[in-house]
Protein backbone atom coordinates (compact mmCIF):
# COMPACT_ATOMS: atom_id res chain seq x y z
CA UNK A 1 0.00 0.00 0.00
CA UNK A 2 1.56 3.42 -1.20
CA UNK A 3 1.51 6.37 1.45
CA UNK A 4 1.86 10.21 0.77
CA UNK A 5 3.42 11.80 3.50
CA UNK A 6 1.85 15.12 3.77
CA UNK A 7 3.00 18.59 5.64
CA UNK A 8 -0.24 20.50 7.23
CA UNK A 9 -0.53 24.05 7.84
CA UNK A 10 -1.99 25.25 10.90
CA UNK A 11 -5.50 26.78 10.94
CA UNK A 12 -6.96 28.91 13.86
CA UNK A 13 -9.12 31.03 12.37
CA UNK A 14 -12.43 30.09 10.61
CA UNK A 15 -15.50 31.94 8.98
CA UNK A 16 -16.10 33.15 5.25
CA UNK A 17 -13.63 35.56 5.23
CA UNK A 18 -10.90 33.89 6.68
CA UNK A 19 -11.61 30.63 4.71
CA UNK A 20 -11.14 33.11 1.86
CA UNK A 21 -7.89 34.66 2.95
CA UNK A 22 -6.46 31.49 3.79
CA UNK A 23 -7.26 29.82 -0.44
CA UNK A 24 -6.07 33.46 -1.07
CA UNK A 25 -2.93 32.38 0.61
CA UNK A 26 -2.17 28.83 -1.55
CA UNK A 27 -3.79 26.89 1.34
CA UNK A 28 -6.70 24.43 0.82
CA UNK A 29 -8.82 24.04 3.73
CA UNK A 30 -8.74 19.93 5.46
CA UNK A 31 -10.48 18.64 8.06
CA UNK A 32 -9.95 15.13 9.08
CA UNK A 33 -12.56 13.47 11.36
CA UNK A 34 -13.04 9.84 12.63
CA UNK A 35 -10.72 10.31 16.01
CA UNK A 36 -11.37 11.66 19.20
CA UNK A 37 -12.07 15.09 17.48
CA UNK A 38 -12.24 16.77 13.91
CA UNK A 39 -8.60 18.41 13.26
CA UNK A 40 -9.21 21.32 11.17
CA UNK A 41 -5.97 22.51 9.16
CA UNK A 42 -4.65 23.25 5.64
CA UNK A 43 -2.82 21.68 2.85
CA UNK A 44 -0.54 22.68 -0.04
CA UNK A 45 -1.79 21.39 -3.61
CA UNK A 46 1.86 20.50 -4.50
CA UNK A 47 1.36 18.64 -1.47
CA UNK A 48 -1.92 16.20 -2.38
CA UNK A 49 -0.90 16.16 -5.94
CA UNK A 50 0.32 12.61 -5.92
CA UNK A 51 -2.88 11.39 -3.52
CA UNK A 52 -5.96 13.43 -5.86
CA UNK A 53 -4.67 13.67 -9.42
CA UNK A 54 -3.96 9.22 -9.56
CA UNK A 55 -6.26 6.24 -10.17
CA UNK A 56 -4.71 4.47 -8.03
CA UNK A 57 -5.50 3.91 -4.38
CA UNK A 58 -3.45 5.37 -1.66
CA UNK A 59 -3.29 6.09 2.13
CA UNK A 60 -2.23 9.81 3.40
CA UNK A 61 -0.11 10.36 6.41
CA UNK A 62 -0.77 14.13 7.31
CA UNK A 63 1.97 15.52 9.49
CA UNK A 64 0.18 17.56 12.01
CA UNK A 65 1.21 19.30 15.49
CA UNK A 66 4.48 17.05 15.76
CA UNK A 67 2.30 13.69 15.22
CA UNK A 68 1.23 11.85 11.92
CA UNK A 69 -2.36 10.69 11.44
CA UNK A 70 -3.06 8.15 8.84
CA UNK A 71 -6.09 8.67 6.55
CA UNK A 72 -8.40 7.81 4.09
CA UNK A 73 -8.90 10.38 1.14
CA UNK A 74 -13.09 11.01 1.76
CA UNK A 75 -14.24 13.87 -0.30
CA UNK A 76 -12.47 16.47 -2.34
CA UNK A 77 -15.09 19.53 -3.24
CA UNK A 78 -13.68 21.23 -6.72
CA UNK A 79 -15.01 24.57 -8.23
CA UNK A 80 -17.62 24.22 -10.47
CA UNK A 81 -15.45 26.65 -12.96
CA UNK A 82 -12.07 27.01 -12.27
CA UNK A 83 -11.99 23.14 -11.06
CA UNK A 84 -9.37 24.72 -7.73
CA UNK A 85 -9.44 22.63 -5.08
CA UNK A 86 -11.62 23.87 -2.61
CA UNK A 87 -11.59 21.86 0.61
CA UNK A 88 -10.36 18.26 1.44
CA UNK A 89 -11.96 15.54 3.90
CA UNK A 90 -9.71 12.93 5.75
CA UNK A 91 -10.75 9.71 7.47
CA UNK A 92 -8.91 9.07 10.40
CA UNK A 93 -8.16 5.23 10.19
CA UNK A 94 -8.04 3.09 13.52
CA UNK A 95 -7.02 -0.43 13.20
CA UNK A 96 -10.24 -2.72 13.69
CA UNK A 97 -12.54 -0.43 13.18
CA UNK A 98 -14.86 -0.84 9.54
CA UNK A 99 -14.49 1.61 6.63
CA UNK A 100 -16.11 2.08 3.60
CA UNK A 101 -13.53 2.50 0.38
CA UNK A 102 -13.41 2.06 -3.49
CA UNK A 103 -10.61 -0.19 -4.44
CA UNK A 104 -9.55 0.02 -7.92
CA UNK A 105 -10.16 -3.16 -10.34
CA UNK A 106 -7.27 -4.46 -12.13
CA UNK A 107 -7.45 -6.96 -15.17
CA UNK A 108 -5.09 -9.51 -15.50
CA UNK A 109 -4.08 -12.00 -18.10
CA UNK A 110 -5.24 -12.10 -22.10
CA UNK A 111 -8.61 -13.83 -22.73
CA UNK A 112 -9.43 -16.02 -25.63
CA UNK A 113 -12.06 -13.78 -27.04
CA UNK A 114 -8.89 -10.68 -27.27
CA UNK A 115 -6.99 -13.60 -29.30
CA UNK A 116 -9.93 -14.33 -31.54
CA UNK A 117 -9.96 -10.04 -32.10
CA UNK A 118 -12.37 -9.37 -29.56
CA UNK A 119 -11.62 -6.17 -27.25
CA UNK A 120 -11.38 -5.88 -23.65
CA UNK A 121 -13.89 -3.24 -22.44
CA UNK A 122 -13.77 -2.59 -18.65
CA UNK A 123 -17.25 -1.66 -17.34
CA UNK A 124 -15.98 -1.26 -13.73
CA UNK A 125 -13.31 1.20 -12.29
CA UNK A 126 -14.01 0.61 -8.90
CA UNK A 127 -15.83 -1.91 -6.42
CA UNK A 128 -16.95 -0.61 -3.37
CA UNK A 129 -15.48 -2.25 -0.13
CA UNK A 130 -15.81 -2.37 3.54
CA UNK A 131 -13.07 -3.48 5.33
CA UNK A 132 -10.88 -2.89 8.39
CA UNK A 133 -7.45 -0.59 7.67
CA UNK A 134 -5.20 -3.71 8.57
CA UNK A 135 -6.83 -5.27 5.40
CA UNK A 136 -7.03 -2.84 3.15
CA UNK A 137 -5.29 -3.81 -0.05
CA UNK A 138 -4.44 -0.95 -3.17
CA UNK A 139 -6.70 -3.05 -6.08
CA UNK A 140 -8.77 -5.66 -6.42
CA UNK A 141 -7.69 -8.14 -9.39
CA UNK A 142 -10.13 -10.29 -11.79
CA UNK A 143 -8.10 -12.71 -14.13
CA UNK A 144 -9.64 -12.22 -17.47
CA UNK A 145 -7.26 -15.32 -19.11
CA UNK A 146 -10.75 -17.95 -19.56
CA UNK A 147 -13.11 -15.46 -20.80
CA UNK A 148 -14.67 -15.90 -24.69
CA UNK A 149 -16.05 -13.77 -27.05
CA UNK A 150 -18.91 -12.49 -25.60
CA UNK A 151 -18.28 -13.01 -21.92
CA UNK A 152 -17.86 -11.66 -18.95
CA UNK A 153 -16.13 -11.46 -15.85
CA UNK A 154 -18.34 -9.96 -12.75
CA UNK A 155 -17.98 -8.64 -9.38
CA UNK A 156 -18.11 -12.20 -7.73
CA UNK A 157 -14.99 -13.18 -10.09
CA UNK A 158 -12.53 -11.02 -8.21
CA UNK A 159 -9.77 -11.58 -6.26
CA UNK A 160 -10.78 -10.80 -2.43
CA UNK A 161 -8.70 -11.42 0.25
CA UNK A 162 -9.53 -12.49 3.66
CA UNK A 163 -11.11 -9.53 6.10
CA UNK A 164 -12.65 -7.53 2.88
CA UNK A 165 -16.57 -7.43 2.16
CA UNK A 166 -17.41 -6.51 -1.16
CA UNK A 167 -20.07 -4.00 -1.11
CA UNK A 168 -21.56 -4.39 -5.15
CA UNK A 169 -23.66 -6.71 -6.46
CA UNK A 170 -21.73 -10.01 -7.08
CA UNK A 171 -23.80 -10.28 -10.71
CA UNK A 172 -22.13 -6.68 -11.92
CA UNK A 173 -20.25 -7.49 -14.71
CA UNK A 174 -16.34 -5.71 -14.01
CA UNK A 175 -15.22 -6.23 -18.11
CA UNK A 176 -16.72 -7.89 -21.16
CA UNK A 177 -15.17 -8.87 -24.30
CA UNK A 178 -16.82 -7.06 -26.69
CA UNK A 179 -17.18 -8.73 -30.42
CA UNK A 180 -15.97 -6.11 -33.08
CA UNK A 181 -18.31 -5.29 -35.49
CA UNK A 182 -16.41 -6.71 -38.55
CA UNK A 183 -16.53 -10.61 -36.79
CA UNK A 184 -20.64 -10.01 -35.61
CA UNK A 185 -20.73 -9.23 -39.93
CA UNK A 186 -18.78 -12.32 -40.78
CA UNK A 187 -20.06 -14.24 -38.59
CA UNK A 188 -24.23 -12.79 -39.68
CA UNK A 189 -22.81 -13.39 -43.31
CA UNK A 190 -21.79 -17.00 -42.26
CA UNK A 191 -25.23 -17.84 -40.83
CA UNK A 192 -27.23 -16.35 -44.22
CA UNK A 193 -24.77 -18.76 -46.35
CA UNK A 194 -25.14 -21.89 -44.07
CA UNK A 195 -29.08 -21.30 -43.60
CA UNK A 196 -29.25 -20.84 -48.15
CA UNK A 197 -27.12 -23.60 -48.55
CA UNK A 198 -29.61 -26.11 -46.19
CA UNK A 199 -32.78 -24.54 -47.89
CA UNK A 200 -31.33 -25.64 -51.04
CA UNK A 201 -30.35 -29.43 -50.24
CA UNK A 202 -33.55 -29.32 -48.19
CA UNK A 203 -36.29 -31.95 -50.59
CA UNK A 204 -38.83 -30.48 -52.53
CA UNK A 205 -42.26 -31.51 -51.33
Amino acid sequence: MQIVNIPTIERTEFGKAQTKAFRSSGSIPVVIYGGENNVHCGVKKNDVKALIYTPEFKLAELEVGGSKIKCMLKDIQFHPVSDEILHIDFQQLTDGVKLKANLPVVCEGTSAGQREGGKLMQTMRTVAVKTTPENLVDKLIVDISALNLGESARVRDLQVSEGIEVMSPGAAPVAIIEIPRALKSAGAAAEKAEAAEASAEAPAE
